[in-house]
């Protein structure tokens, strides 16, 4: 394992989670040094590391979604009995 210059093992950076929409569906998203996979987001339809790299933006884009009635880019990927407000849920702290 690297370590930083604090001679501590590296922080794992990677994500499963889309910032926007909050989906998981375990596609990693941002690999483990941060670094973006460009993997589209099948409910939302953002893809990691493009609109989705500064706070002010995935608010943003968010926003949009939302607003937009939180439409399915994959429509046959929505699970029955979805619930937009759970999965907002889950979007991670440093991202809300």
């Amino acid at each position: 394992m690297h370590t930083e210059d604090t001679g501590q093992p590296a922080k794992d950076l990677s994500e499963t989670v889309c910032r926007v929409c909050g989906r998981d569906d375990g596609s990693l998203l941002w690999d483990r040094h941060g670094v973006p996979q460009y993997v589209i987001c099948d409910c939302c339809g953002v893809e990691s590391g493009l609109g989705d790299d500064h706070l002010s933006k995935v608010r943003e884009t968010r926003g949009y979604w939302v607003a937009q009635g939180a439409p399915w880019d994959v429509p046959a990927n929505r699970p029955a009995g979805w619930d937009v407000l759970e999965q907002l849920s889950h979007i991670p702290a440093e991202w809300r």
